[in-house]
């Protein structure tokens, strides 16, 4: 048995029962109840309370004869649901539809698939070495752009000052033939800021065909890419 944060299973339980009685409820003014609004709320709560962790199934089975405990947990995290709800509806994610129709995750896509790690790099103004900001950033498959796992992963990403010129990818699984089957795929980062050349770095990345959709984010999955420069016309071009 893996570590296992309990705390996560409780707070998502409890924001689901919340938000599916605001649903059941229908007034006119109730704040979204769609799978992104849950989830933002679920990260509010989870940043604002300890976690308790168990390795074994007696671990798991003391968390839930503690009642007494478990029963003031409820109550604050209840309190904390309500709060980030508020907050959440004042500040919705732009790129969701938030149809509260759809309370679930999107459906998988059904394996055999390759999965892609996550990619990331960082860039820099070649003539001081300060990291860029305000200037997007693609990332291509092939010719195309690169389709991203969820709407959380931006492609363009767009780089912001508190970011120190990092950016981050996440491609969509693709659909396989077979499970097992390996296969390369060709990555090409292409920067186009004002007062630069035109940046194309281009890397491969290969896997193996897996059983199914790898969707849960790991700092160990992670594809880093070298340090890219920006230079004025007529200077060095890192590619």
């Amino acid at each position: 048995m893996e570590i296992h944060n309990t705390t996560e299973d409780m707070v998502l339980s409890i924001v689901h029962d919340i938000f599916d009685a605001i649903e059941k409820e229908g007034k006119a003014d109730r704040p979204c109840t769609c799978y992104q609004c849950r989830l933002d709320t679920a990260c509010y709560v989870l940043n604002r309370i300890a976690p308790k962790y168990v390795v074994s199934s007696r671990g798991v089975a003391r968390a839930e004869n503690d009642t007494v405990e478990k029963q003031q947990t409820d109550a604050d995290i209840a309190a904390l649901v309500h709060e980030g709800l508020a907050k959440i509806a004042q500040s919705r994610r732009p790129h969701f539809a938030h149809n509260p129709a759809f309370p679930n995750p999107p459906a998988d896509i059904q394996g055999p698939v390759f999965n892609f790690p996550t990619i990331i790099g960082r860039v820099f103004n070649g003539s001081n070495f300060e990291p860029m900001n305000d200037i997007n950033v693609e990332l291509r498959l092939g010719n195309t752009r690169s389709e991203m796992i969820d709407p959380n992963w931006q492609n363009p990403y767009r780089l912001v000052p508190n970011t120190a010129g990092t950016f981050t990818f996440w491609p969509k699984p693709i659909s396989a033939e077979a499970l097992g089957v390996q296969k390369t795929f060709d990555f090409g980062i292409i920067i186009a800021a004002p007062n630069f050349e035109v940046l194309q770095h281009f890397f491969q990345i290969s896997r193996v065909s897996e059983n199914q959709v790898a969707d849960s984010f790991s700092m160990q999955r992670t594809y880093k890419i070298p340090d890219l420069y920006l230079f004025p016309p007529g200077g060095d071009e890192d590619q």
